[in-house]
Parts: C-alpha cells; sequence; structure tokens
C-alpha cells in the first residue's frame, strides 16, 4: 500500500473527451463543417490522430459513448429517416476496435468504453477488457450501461425491452460475475513465467470459480491472465433510483446529468449519501458533468464561432437524437406551439434552465424549432463559450456550486474543439492550480484517483472482496 497523497492548493480538475463512434455525436450536421473531421470515424488515423492530440493536451481519458441502434422516435416510432442526413449518430461503429491503436500511439491517455450488461456476454466481456488492459497497460475503462432503447432489444432479438429495474438486477450479477473472473480466477501470483521450473503459470494457483445465478452461469476460469488494474475502471450515469443505488456500489466516476450546477449539486449530493450508505468512501466515486466548450481568444470570436457552427446544424437529426434522448416525438405537435406552456415536465425544465442561464432567451416563444435550435451544438449539456477567462470562469462556478470533479467535454467539431481548449483554456486552468500539468501515472485508476495506492480496485469497492492474493 502506498502512502496517501495529500492535495495541496485548488482542487485537480479531472477532464475527459467526450465522443462516439459516429460522425454526429451530439451536433448533427456538422459533419459537413470545413473543421469537422468526424466524417472519418471509420478511419483508424483519425482515432490515432485525435489519442495523439488529447495526450499532448494532458486530457484524462477520451470517454466513447455508444447505442446499439437508431433512436427511431422523432416522426413515429422506427422512422430511421429523420437521422440520416445530418448522421445523428447514425451511422455508428463499435467502440472497442479502435483502442487498441490509440493506445500503441500513447502512453498515458486512458479509454472509457461503453457496454452493456443488457446485450454483452459476461464471460466475453470480462475476456476482452482483460486484454484491452494489458494491451493499454492499464489504460482502460468500463462505461457501464443497462441499454435503454426499444429499438435495441430488437436488434437483439427481443420483442421489447427487459423493465428498467430488471435491467439493472440482471446488471448486479454481470458485474458481479465480471469481478469474481477479474479478481478471483488467478492468484496474484499464478503466472510466474520461470525457466528453471518450466512453468508459465503455477497448478492450484488458477481455480474455477462455478457462478452460477439467476441470469448467468459460468465455470470459469477467464482464459486471460491477471492484467495490470484486473478489474477496468468503472464509469457509470445512473440518474433513476435504480441507477443510482447500482452506481453508487460500482461506480468510481459518475458522469452525472444536469443543465444547472443547481441541479447537479442535488444528485452529486444524493450520490455521495448512497456511497455512504453503501459502504463507499465517497472519495472513491468522482463526479463528472457534461459540458460543450467553444473557446478562443475573445468572447467575440468564441460566440462567432458558436454562430457559425449553426449554420450546418441540422435540425431533423436534433431533434431524431432528442426523441432517442427522451422518448418524445416533437412531430407529434404543431410548429408554432409554445412548449414553455405545455408540453412534456422534461422540456419544460430544459426551457427552464434555459431561460435562467442562456442570454436573450427569457422572452423566447419555444417552439420546436427553438428548442432543436438550442440543442443542435452539443445536445442536452451546459455550454461554456466565450475567452479562456470567461470559459474557466464558467467551469469553476460548476466546481464550486455543484460540487463536482471535473468534466465530459463534448464538441462540434472535431478535433478542433479540442485544440482549441488545448491552445487557449488549459493555459489558463494551469495557471488557476485547477489542471495538472502532467499526467501522475501510466494507469487509469492512478490517474484519476491520485491516491499512491496503485493501479488495482479501492478496499471499499464491492469488486476489492473477490482479490486472491498470493500466500
Amino acid at each position: 500500500m502506498g502512502s496517501q497523497v495529500i492535495e495541496q492548493g485548488p482542487k485537480k480538475w479531472i477532464l475527459n473527451a467526450f465522443s462516439m463512434s459516429t460522425p454526429g455525436h451530439l451536433a448533427a450536421g456538422l459533419w459537413r463543417h470545413p473543421r469537422n473531421h468526424s466524417s472519418k470515424y471509420k478511419d483508424i488515423e483519425y482515432w490515432i490522430n485525435l489519442a495523439k492530440i488529447l495526450e499532448a493536451g494532458k486530457f484524462h481519458g477520451l470517454f466513447i459513448a455508444d447505442v446499439l441502434s437508431h433512436y427511431g422516435v422523432y416522426k413515429g416510432e422506427g422512422n430511421i429517416d429523420p437521422a440520416l442526413a445530418g448522421a445523428a449518430q447514425l451511422p455508428m461503429n463499435d467502440p472497442f476496435l479502435a483502442i487498441s491503436a490509440m493506445a500503441a500511439a500513447t502512453k498515458n491517455l486512458s479509454f472509457g468504453v461503453t457496454a452493456s450488461t443488457t446485450y454483452e456476454n459476461p464471460f466475453l466481456l470480462a475476456r476482452r477488457f482483460a486484454t484491452l488492459d494489458h494491451f493499454t497497460k492499464g489504460r482502460v475503462a468500463w462505461n457501464v450501461v443497462t441499454s435503454h432503447l426499444e429499438s435495441a432489444a430488437r436488434n437483439l432479438g427481443l420483442p421489447t425491452q427487459i423493465e428498467h429495474d430488471e435491467r439493472y438486477k440482471i446488471a448486479e450479477e454481470f458485474i458481479n460475475l465480471t469481478y469474481e473472473l477479474w479478481e478471483s480466477s488467478w492468484r496474484d501470483d499464478a503466472v510466474v513465467e520461470n525457466d528453471e521450473t518450466r512453468q508459465y503459470s503455477v497448478p492450484g494457483r488458477v481455480r474455477k470459480i462455478n457462478h452460477e445465478g439467476k441470469y448467468f452461469k459460468s465455470t470459469g476460469p477467464i482464459t486471460t491472465e491477471p492484467s495490470i488494474q484486473r478489474t477496468p475502471f468503472i464509469f457509470q450515469a445512473g440518474a433513476s433510483s435504480a441507477g443510482k443505488v447500482f452506481a453508487t456500489k460500482h461506480a468510481e466516476c459518475m458522469f452525472l446529468p444536469g443543465m444547472t450546477p443547481e441541479a447537479v449539486k442535488r444528485s452529486a449530493d444524493d450520490i455521495r449519501r448512497l456511497a455512504i450508505e453503501n459502504g463507499r468512501n465517497p472519495s472513491t466515486i468522482k463526479l463528472i458533468t457534461g459540458v460543450l466548450i467553444i473557446v478562443d481568444e475573445t468572447d467575440e470570436k468564441a460566440q462567432a464561432k458558436y454562430e457559425d457552427y449553426l449554420k450546418y446544424a441540422d435540425l431533423e437529426g436534433t431533434m431524431s437524437l432528442f426523441g432517442g434522448w427522451t422518448g418524445v416525438d416533437l412531430d407529434k405537435w404543431s410548429d408554432d406551439e409554445d412548449f414553455k406552456f405545455t408540453g412534456p415536465g422534461a422540456i419544460q425544465s430544459m426551457i427552464s434552465s434555459w431561460t435562467a442561464t442562456v442570454p436573450g432567451t427569457q422572452d423566447v416563444k419555444w417552439t420546436k424549432r427553438r428548442i432543436a435550435e438550442e440543442l443542435a451544438i452539443g445536445g442536452a449539456h451546459p455550454r461554456a463559450i466565450g475567452s479562456a477567462k470567461t470559459v474557466a470562469d464558467s467551469l469553476q462556478r460548476w466546481i464550486d456550486e455543484a460540487g463536482i470533479d471535473g468534466f465530459n467535454i463534448s464538441y462540434a467539431v472535431n478535433p478542433g474543439d479540442f485544440e482549441d481548449i488545448i491552445k487557449y483554456l488549459l493555459p489558463e486552468l494551469r495557471a488557476r492550480g485547477v489542471f495538472w500539468d502532467d499526467y501522475a501515472a501510466t494507469t487509469t485508476r492512478e490517474n484519476y484517483f491520485q491516491d499512491g495506492l496503485g493501479p488495482r480496485l479501492r478496499d471499499d469497492h464491492p469488486g476489492s472482496k473477490y482479490k486472491w492474493p498470493a500466500e
């Protein structure tokens, strides 16, 4: 056990780049922008270049979201067409396959990969992550999701979705089975590579786990020898009651949704309370929120950049994304309907957030087109637009008022927006002492925690009870 690192000065922030293996992540239509290279998402050089840029800027990690279907809510259930022109998360590739190439081109950047406990197989997923942990030298994280799309269920052979809370019961058994495989199949000293005894691994130090549960069976052992982290660093984004209970048991970094610091603070306080109830140390669950950052030399230049981006936005694609996120088909309302006074509560909540925080929106008539324009660049995330000082002040307010540890930073153009952040914003953050000058370590868990306790699960984590130490 290493000594506890005592943090000096301001809290150092976590900064992730938030992406997806698609031309149109959170900005439908922006694939046409001359600074945007996201339409090259199917070229491995695109990912290698992005990883190199992010590592040069010392970003903690690249967080890659994923879904297993088109959204198919807007303009009628199962309707694919509205997403196509703007490439609104369609097409989309598997997020796993670029990781090894990016890892080979970098030394410290971490990679968070989304995978679903509803549609994956625990043994196969554990094997895949263990292999990636070897290839990345301990720089891989799992964003655990239960999946929420009706169309995904049908893609995976089900007639309809498994009920929400049942999905979390499946997830609970799934993740505990993966801990058994990663932490309990191979003793810490199982692999010796001993020329004299002619033993690569020692008999008696590798065992079956013989898991028989309600949803899964697996005899084990995992076929992959122990990797640096064993269990990948665990990301989670549960917002429901069942999701929060699951996350506060298992997450090491949580992605909290919310349009205002006040809303996110309520979630953050709830998470930390539940963490204690689940026997966790709240300091071993880092909390981050999503934000779109557009930064330039001056506020005026940054605002002009945002206005330029809006010219490329595809509002049909934006409404398709909105339908997938909320289950609400905006096509069911007339073009001149004012959603400020009608419609689903989720929309009215967003409108309230915008009118409270976005200049010039207090007297806006919130038609579905106007809602789409507000969502078109960056989706349902807050925006920080301006000079380095303006953006840094905005982010500091989130840190102070929401009590979070950092940000998942989305983009309109990729890698251009990340290059702007590295050029303009990060020097300002470093001058304020809130962002590191270099990586603290070479593994994900060590870089996110910076507590001197190594790359393995912390003792308060439920997966740690499965560890099989050397005798």
